[in-house]
């Protein structure tokens, strides 16, 4: 029936000009202009606070459906430093015993 969007935008100008009068027209569509730019601000608004939820839950601690528990990189970055430590904590105490006999 229409050939594209712009036949459909052209037969929506002609309704609301019949129905409303050429004055109304530039009323009608700053409304509809003021209308698209809160929609389009809310929406990036909601952008941001869902990329704030999943920095934030990345972040966090998080178990899987398994059960089991993974950590985030620092957490798994500090076990494995105490765990170097520990080492280098056996080495002098075997170096320590070694000197003593």
């Amino acid at each position: 029936m229409f050939a594209s969007i712009t036949d459909i935008g052209i037969i929506i100008v002609v309704i609301i000009l019949l129905f409303f009068g050429a004055s109304k027209l530039p009323e009608i569509f700053r409304s509809l202009g003021k209308a698209t730019g809160e929609f389009k601000k809310g929406q990036m608004e909601a952008e941001m606070e869902l990329a704030k939820m999943q920095q934030s839950l990345q972040q966090q601690q998080v178990k899987p459906l398994n059960g089991q528990v993974t950590t985030t990189s620092r957490e798994q970055e500090l076990e494995n430093r105490i765990k170097e430590l520990e080492k280098e904590l056996e080495e002098l105490k075997k170096q320590k015993q070694q000197g003593n006999q």
